[in-house]
């Protein structure tokens, strides 16, 4: 029953529902193999990927460029989380050989966030294959970048395979980045919930002058080829691509969770809310210390935000202890602006507690590198309970329309 409301959830009971019969969508890694593996034909290739670079029959990534008769792969390289995605969040990874194929795999989330020129040395090429969820401070976006920017350097091509947004190529939403807070949470000036594939973020970086830490001459160099799909359009949320979703992080276990990232997980950074880490429902499941489930809904509720409504859900966290809290429906889908709810929910912090709990943040640069807005930053710590998070909402969903037409160029579906 918990994984058919999960399920249920990610539809989001409108227009953009999963179609009787799902479209038939090849991944970039699959119309790599469809060609022969042309873009790498004949190359010595390293691979940056995880658990979820597979392709749409959910052979890894990985198996798939060795097995290629044309192809010769030599090394593996490792976002956060690991090529296994069985290391923590914030967790640094160490170089290994990989014991299942023997490869050397480099940690882009170790010592290392951008590779060293010694660990691309003697490759012809760098294939990215990593699955986005269509959030900025997602960090394999970043990883991506960095990379790039390594091969652009060191004269390797990069290949990028693309893969669907899981939340579709049309809703772009939340505050864009201000530059001051550029970092590995926000390495494009892009809105929060972006609407670009990670092909399409890789156009980007490619050929916008700024974007990149590198001289504007190096990355006009660079070679960047993106795989695309075959059959992904931009209204398609992820349950019409026909493609089972593989965890792309500890948290991230389930479509659910994607969308309850985007929505809810800058509001719980600062002050007493949890947002169901630990729960079955990851990211959806509001709790706030010192207040009854009762009392967040009725709060929550009474915010009145477009396209969400709440009811209160018992449930047990892994350890075992039953614990109630308010999940977060979606109700409509074309009416919900995601980051929104977060937004609110530091308003109910601010009132919740005793003075303001923004103004006196123990690490305020990490929670605005997260949001990405001074001017966010500026309201919330000067009026606190009285910030005005529909004003903003609306702010930021006029900037993302005026993103949206500014990027067309990028856009490759």
């Amino acid at each position: 029953m918990l994984k058919f409301l999960r399920f249920l959830a990610i539809t989001f009971l409108s227009a953009y529902a999963v179609a009787a019969h799902a479209d038939r969508v090849y991944l970039g890694i699959d119309t790599l193999e469809q060609s022969g593996f042309r873009a790498i034909a004949g190359k010595r290739v390293g691979l940056l990927t995880h658990p979820a670079g597979v392709n749409r029959n959910e052979v890894s990534s990985i198996d798939v460029l060795r097995s290629a008769p044309n192809v010769h792969l030599v090394a593996l390289f490792g976002p956060e989380h690991g090529i296994y995605g069985n290391e923590k969040a914030n967790h640094p990874v160490e170089n290994q050989i990989d014991p299942r194929t023997q490869l050397p795999v480099y940690s882009l989330y170790g010592k290392y966030r951008k590779p060293a020129p010694e660990m691309l040395r003697g490759l012809d090429a760098l294939v990215i294959d990593l699955q986005d969820v269509g959030v900025r401070s997602y960090t394999y976006v970043s990883c991506m970048r960095y990379a790039m920017e390594a091969c652009f350097e060191n004269n390797v091509e990069v290949v990028v395979l693309d893969r669907p947004n899981p939340l579709g190529g049309l809703k772009v939403d939340g505050p864009p980045l201000d530059r001051k807070w550029r970092s590995y949470v926000g390495a494009f000036q892009v809105p929060y919930v972006h609407g670009l594939t990670i092909g399409e973020l890789a156009q980007l970086a490619k050929h916008s002058s700024g974007c990149m830490e590198i001289s504007n001459s190096v990355r006009q160099a660079g070679k960047l080829t993106v795989i695309k799909m075959r059959g992904w359009r931009r209204d398609m949320l992820w349950p019409q691509t026909g493609l089972r979703w593989v965890p792309t992080s500890p948290y991230i276990p389930d479509l659910s969770a994607v969308l309850g990232y985007a929505m809810t997980g800058l509001g719980a950074q600062v002050g007493g809310f949890s947002h169901g880490i630990g729960t079955p429902y990851p990211f959806r499941l509001l709790r706030y210390k010192g207040k009854s489930a009762a009392e967040v809904q009725r709060a929550l509720a009474s915010r009145t935000i477009p396209g969400l409504s709440f009811r209160i859900l018992r449930t047990q966290t892994k350890a075992g202890t039953e614990v109630e809290g308010v999940y977060v429906n979606v109700s409509d889908w074309s009416q919900v602006r995601p980051t929104e709810i977060s937004f609110h929910m530091m308003q109910l912090t601010a009132a919740w507690t005793q003075g303001n709990p923004f103004a006196a943040a123990a690490n305020p640069t990490l929670f605005n590198k997260h949001v990405g807005s001074t001017a966010w930053w500026d309201e919330i710590t000067q009026r606190g309970a009285q910030a005005r998070a529909h004003q903003f909402a609306r702010h930021w969903s006029k900037e993302a329309r005026a993103f949206q037409q500014h990027h067309l160029q990028f856009r490759l579906y």
